[in-house]
C-alpha cells in the first residue's frame, strides 16, 4: 500500500498536537510526578518501604491471581468468542450483550454480590459447603472476582478476528483430508495468536490493580488474601502518603515491564507469521 503524506491528512497537526497534549496531560505527568515522589523518599526508605513482609505478601496474593485470571479468561474468552462467532442458538444476543456488563457495573456492586453468591448462604456456596470448600473470603474468591471483571477483554479482542478470518483456507484443508482440530492449530490459531495475546495481557494488567470487586469477596486476611491495592490504601487511610507512592511506583514499574514484554510479544509472533 502507498504511504499518504502528512500533508494530504485532514487536520494532520492538529490532531497530532491535540494527541500529544492529551498523552502529557493524562498519562506522562501523573506518572512522572509519582515517580518523582518516590525518587525523593530515599533508597533505604523506598526499599524498607516496598519490601516490607506484609506488602512482600501482597505482591505474591495479586501477582498469582492475576495469572491464574488471566489464564483461565484466555481460555474460556477464546471459547465464548467461538460460541459467539460461529454458533447461531436462542439467547445468542442477549449473551453478547451480558459479556459487556462488566465493563458497565461497578466493581463494588460486583463485590458484594460475589461475597454474597459464594457465601455459606448463597446459591452457589450452599452447593459447596457439603464437600468443605469456601470460596467467599479465601485466596480462590480473589480470582473469580478477577476472572468476572476482565472476562471481556479477552472475547473483545478475539471474537472480531475470528469474525475477519477468510474460511476459504479452512474449507481447502478439511477438502484436503485435515482433521477439524489440525485446521484449528495450524490455521486459526496462529491468526488469532496476537489478538489473544493482547487480551491475555489486559486482563492480567487490569486484574493486578483491580480493588473494588475484591475486598468484599478476598476477606483481606493479612499474608493471604490482602492485595497489593488493599495495602495503598491502608497506608493512604493512616496517612502515609510515603509509603502508598512507594507500593504504588513498585506496581507501576511492574506494570509497565509487563506490558512492554506483551508488546514484544505480540510483534515476535507477527513477525514469525511474516
Amino acid at each position: 500500500m502507498q504511504k499518504v503524506s502528512n500533508r494530504l491528512v485532514p487536520g494532520y497537526r492538529l490532531g497530532l498536537s491535540i494527541t500529544f497534549v492529551g498523552l502529557l496531560l493524562i498519562v506522562v505527568i501523573p506518572f512522572c510526578s509519582l515517580l518523582v515522589q518516590g525518587l525523593d523518599v530515599g533508597f533505604k526508605q523506598f526499599w524498607l518501604q516496598a519490601t516490607n513482609d506484609r506488602v512482600l505478601a501482597s505482591y505474591a496474593v495479586s501477582l498469582k491471581g492475576a495469572l491464574l485470571a488471566a489464564l483461565i479468561n484466555a481460555l474460556l474468552g477464546l471459547i465464548l468468542a467461538w460460541v459467539l462467532t460461529f454458533y447461531q442458538f436462542p439467547g445468542r444476543q442477549l449473551l453478547d450483550y451480558l459479556l459487556d456488563l462488566p465493563f458497565a457495573l461497578p466493581t463494588a456492586v460486583a463485590g458484594i454480590a460475589l461475597a454474597y453468591l459464594f457465601s455459606n448462604k448463597g446459591w452457589l456456596g450452599r452447593l459447596a459447603a457439603p464437600m468443605h470448600v469456601q470460596i467467599s473470603y479465601t485466596f480462590s474468591g480473589i480470582v473469580i472476582a478477577m476472572v468476572f471483571v476482565t472476562i471481556p477483554f479477552v472475547v473483545r479482542e478475539v471474537q472480531p478476528v475470528l469474525e475477519q478470518l477468510d474460511s476459504t483456507y479452512q474449507e481447502a484443508a478439511l477438502t484436503l483430508g485435515a482433521r477439524p482440530w489440525t485446521v484449528f492449530q495450524k490455521i486459526i490459531f496462529p491468526e488469532i495468536l496476537p489478538a489473544l495475546i493482547s487480551g491475555f495481557g489486559l486482563a492480567f494488567a487490569r486484574s493486578i490493580g483491580e480493588y473494588g470487586s475484591i475486598i468484599f469477596i478476598a476477606g483481606n486476611q493479612p499474608f493471604k488474601t490482602e492485595i497489593t491495592p488493599l495495602m495503598i490504601m491502608f497506608q493512604l487511610e493512616a496517612h502515609s502518603y510515603t509509603g502508598a507512592t512507594v507500593i504504588a511506583l513498585v506496581m507501576l514499574a511492574f506494570s509497565f515491564c509487563f506490558i512492554f514484554a506483551i508488546h514484544a510479544l505480540q510483534h515476535h509472533v507477527q513477525r514469525q507469521k511474516g
